[in-house]
């Protein structure tokens, strides 16, 4: 009897679990309800027959409990009972595929009025490829790929030459424009996935898969590759905002074309060279340039500096160690860092543009050192009132990759009623937040950091005009006029 009320117990509980649960799927921001809805039908017919057996368990066990003279009968068969079984079984089976064709026949067939953006993985970042003006991405080959082309577009291809690129992990979206996401990877297994999105796809090696959505909400959402690509997996995260046609158009303006970028290279210096390089390569993804924590160790100040190995003996960094650690990573571990760097096998004048660009980051009087993420192009001139100036220069900056504008939770405090706010800090003290505070934020950000976030954001060294427009693009988001 016991063993009976707790199978139903156990089965109500469940129930009761599920319905009242704060554990819920993140809001939906795409057309793809129809997933949630198979999700939720799914959960139904599969949450129906777990109740009803072990209704029927507990029904048993009561029923045909232990009595003193009664013994069990045994039936071989049941002619009616099994047919009634098979009916009903395929009846569910029925039930739990037939909503999941139809939405897979709708996800392979993409709409005919779909734009096409091209994301490509690489251990552990996000890069993307967009159409130019001729509405046609260039053809792309890995024998083409090199520092100058790290997506390996073919020159020789008239359709490329206008290809937007976005050296960067995020991407811009126009808002209820069906588009179609082409994936690529460089090396491993990676995943596409945008939890608000509610579709995800695999990137494999060597062929490019696809998936279509179509943004219905304006915000700025991660992009997580959910499946397991090694030990920097955690960390290949990337950004996707949803704008307005004015926003979308504004941004697509900074963006720099194929030919524009193998212009520049030809005239870029050595450590710029290297800078492009470490991006290209995905160093960046294990080895921080702001002296923030990494898989590997940072760049900041690294040169010249002595570090101790796993065998306890110790090196100092310099051009001959560097070397080796790019081409050997196993020769010498330093103390504290996994074994995981695989080698790079880089030409003479790639190793000394990447040691340029490392030497650069030691160098604290050096004012051409940039501690911020690469930003995409130069930034767009920006016109109109500061905060619009300050709206475009979050957008160049990558400001809004970890700042949310619209109330959504983000890596960093959301912007939104940010202004006027008093947040709590680490340390236990409070501040409000002013012009100095966010001005301070911006150029020392590890001098006050708020409580719950982490110690992630690099120091933007921006000059007073560019201070003034952003602290103005915030003010305005805390008011009830500004309309996101």
């Amino acid at each position: 009897m016991v063993l009976a009320l707790v199978l139903i117990l156990l089965a109500v509980g469940s129930v009761i679990f599920h319905l009242f649960s704060v554990w819920q799927e993140t809001p939906l921001a795409s057309n793809w309800g129809m997933i949630d809805d198979t999700i939720a039908m799914t959960m139904a017919i599969t949450g129906f027959v777990f109740v009803a057996i072990v209704f029927f368990m507990g029904y048993c066990v009561i029923r045909y409990r232990h009595k003193e003279g009664r013994r069990a009968s045994f039936e071989p068969e049941n002619k009616k009972l099994e047919w009634w079984l098979m009916a009903i079984t395929t009846l569910g089976i029925c039930a739990l595929l037939a909503p999941g064709l139809i939405v897979y026949n709708n996800f392979v067939h993409v709409p005919d009025d779909a734009s096409e953006f091209e994301a490509v993985g690489q251990q552990w970042l996000w890069t993307f490829r967009l159409a130019g003006k001729d509405g046609k991405m260039g053809t792309v080959d890995v024998r083409h790929m090199n520092i100058d082309n790290p997506f390996g577009i073919n020159p020789d291809d008239p359709n490329g030459q206008d290809d937007l690129l976005i050296h960067s992990n995020h991407m811009h979206l126009l808002l209820d424009q069906p588009v179609k996401a082409l994936l690529r990877s460089k090396d491993v297994l990676h995943n596409f996935y945008v939890p608000q999105f509610r579709v995800k796809m695999d990137l494999v090696p060597g062929l490019v898969s696809y998936l279509w959505f179509t943004p219905t909400v304006i915000g700025s959402y991660e992009i997580l590759c959910s499946e397991y690509c090694g030990v920097g997996h955690y960390n290949m995260r990337g950004r996707v905002t949803v704008d307005t046609a004015a926003d979308y158009q504004q941004w697509l303006a900074t963006l720099p074309t194929f030919a524009e970028t193998l212009t520049q290279s030809s005239s870029d210096g050595l450590t710029e060279q290297g800078k492009k390089l470490a991006t290209s390569q995905g160093c960046l993804a294990c080895h921080s340039v702001d002296g923030g924590k990494s898989l590997g160790p940072g760049w900041k100040s690294l040169y010249g500096k002595t570090e101790t190995l796993v065998d306890g003996s110790t090196i100092e960094v310099d051009d001959d160690y560097l070397k080796q650690s790019i081409v050997l990573p196993k020769a010498a571990i330093v103390d504290g860092y996994p074994d995981v760097m695989v080698a790079y096998p880089l030409s003479d004048e790639q190793l000394d543009a990447l040691l340029a660009y490392i030497k650069s980051l030691a160098d604290d009087e050096n004012p051409a050192i940039e501690t911020v993420p690469p930003v995409t192009s130069p930034p767009a001139a920006a016109t109109g009132s500061p905060a619009e100036q300050g709206k475009v220069l979050s957008q160049n900056q990558g400001c809004l990759a970890c700042h949310s504008v619209d109330g959504s939770k983000s890596i960093g405090p959301g912007w939104k009623g940010l202004y006027g706010k008093t947040e709590q800090l680490i340390d236990g003290s409070s501040v409000v937040v002013d012009d100095n505070y966010l001005k301070q934020s911006i150029l020392i950000p590890n001098a006050a950091l708020v409580h719950g976030y982490p110690d992630v954001m690099a120091p933007y060294p921006l000059n007073n005009k560019q201070l003034e427009a952003l602290v103005a693009y915030i003010k305005s988001l805390s008011t009830d006029s500004e309309k996101e």
